[in-house]
């Protein structure tokens, strides 16, 4: 029975919460999946409060897998990862992070049937049943925790993502078809082409409102052909940003060197771009120049796409290839100000 109606409540202001400082900026639409779009939220939120989240659909392995194949629904983990990194840093914010981040493990010597589930995953698809609505359980769920911001599906059907792999054998090379975003993201070998299905699948109309309505967009960053890409390839996706009157920033990735992406440049990966979503363009390219090796083809290939180049440190100070949040935020802010 669903109890959950009416308008959402109002969170109120908790002990030690604030408004972020300096927010000197508009309405801001983020879209990717995983621990890119993770690493952007985590960014932007600390320079607006209207922010929203558009996450990838197409995720079919470990417990969204489960949760998608079991109970026909949206596969709930980059969702999840988009929420947990809207929490503010306060005692509730890290708290309730942290509850929609645990993962469940059994004893020693028993396979349960809630291993390796995360628990934010449960709680997302609970509220998706009781309601049966995937933009209003999410709604709700942001509420529970007190995002900064909201996120939505990019499509209200679940995505299957596809994409032809060139395998080398010792009779040729040979294309093969792989289906499914875990397995195309784990292959280790040239990807030639990718497809979203079904081809029809329509964008979320929130979604495609929230980019309409924006002032920034922002692209990326993530694995490139199965978190980034797929934006790009929803037809009703693409045509909202192509549209829109906002301004685009696409952030490339701290490592050219992925097992999506193996032995491609910087420069590929904005071809890749270009070749599937050739009306695409975007203001500025923000990018770490560690991963850019022939700066003059890079600032070429960001001018195909209408913008310029931004280079800026935004990596970890542990040298690992993950945004510094606060270096990611200041390269936002100083992009958003001069555009």
């Amino acid at each position: 029975m669903t109890f959950l109606t009416g308008p959402l409540p109002l969170i109120p202001q908790r002990q030690g919460e604030r408004e972020t400082e300096g927010q000197t900026v508009g309405s801001i639409v983020a879209l990717g999946g995983g621990h890119g779009l993770s690493a952007s939220l985590s960014a932007l939120r600390l320079l607006t409060s209207d922010l929203t989240a558009v996450v990838t659909v197409a995720d079919d392995g470990g417990s969204s897998g489960r949760l998608r194949r079991e109970l026909g629904v949206l596969p709930p983990g980059d969702l999840r990862m988009a929420l947990a990194a809207l929490c503010d840093d306060t005692d509730w914010g890290r708290t309730w992070r942290d509850v929609m981040q645990h993962r469940f493990r059994s004893q020693p010597g028993i396979e349960g049937s809630l291993d390796d589930h995360a628990l934010g995953n449960l709680l997302i698809v609970t509220l998706w049943e009781l309601l049966g609505d995937p933009v209003a359980g999410l709604q709700w769920a942001g509420a529970l925790l007190g995002a900064r911001g909201q996120v939505l599906p990019m499509s209200t059907l679940p995505l299957t993502i596809e994409g032809d792999v060139l395998r080398r054998t010792a009779a040729g090379d040979v294309l093969e078809t792989i289906s499914g975003q875990a397995s195309l993201a784990a292959v280790g070998s040239d990807v030639h082409d990718v497809r979203l299905l079904p081809v029809d699948a329509p964008g979320c109309p929130a979604a495609l409102e929230a980019i309409e309505l924006a002032d920034w967009v922002v692209l990326g960053p993530g694995s490139w052909y199965t978190s980034v890409l797929p934006h790009l390839m929803l037809p009703q996706l693409r045509d909202a940003l192509c549209a829109t009157s906002a301004k685009r920033c696409l952030t490339m990735n701290l490592t050219n060197e992925t097992t999506e992406t193996s032995g491609m440049t910087a420069v590929d990966h904005l071809a890749v771009i270009r070749r599937y979503a050739p009306e695409f363009k975007v203001d500025a390219v923000l990018v770490d120049p560690s991963v850019v090796a022939d700066r003059a083809a890079f600032e070429d290939a960001v001018a195909e796409l209408g913008g310029r180049p931004v280079f800026g440190k935004v990596g970890a100070a542990s040298g690992r290839p993950i945004h510094d949040p606060l270096r990611l935020a200041t390269a936002f802010h100083d992009i958003f100000g001069e555009n």
